[in-house]
C-alpha cells in the first residue's frame, strides 16, 4: 500500500501542475509516484478478485472460469 505521505505528494504535484507547472525533476517524481500508485492499485484489485465468488440468485456458483482457474493457480502457488 502506498504511504499517506506519497499520496499527499501526488496530490500536491497534481495541483501544482495545474496552476504553476512543474519542473523537470517534479515531472519525473510525479511519474514515478503515479507508477507506484498504479502498481499498488492493480495488486490490491487482483488480490480482491482472487477472493471473489460469484453467485446467482439460486445460490449457484457462476464464477467465470478464467477467474476460477486463476484462483486455483494462486492457491496452488501459495501452498507450494
Amino acid at each position: 500500500m502506498i504511504s499517506k505521505e506519497k499520496l499527499n505528494r501526488i496530490n500536491e504535484l497534481s495541483k501544482k501542475s495545474k496552476t504553476m507547472g512543474l519542473t523537470k525533476e517534479e515531472v519525473k517524481e510525479q511519474q514515478k509516484l503515479r507508477e507506484e500508485y498504479i502498481k499498488n492499485f492493480r495488486k490490491s484489485f487482483e488480490d480482491t478478485l482472487h477472493n471473489v465468488k460469484v453467485m446467482d440468485q439460486k445460490g449457484n456458483d457462476v464464477t467465470p472460469e478464467k477467474l476460477r482457474k486463476s484462483q486455483q493457480q494462486r492457491s496452488n502457488h501459495l501452498l507450494h
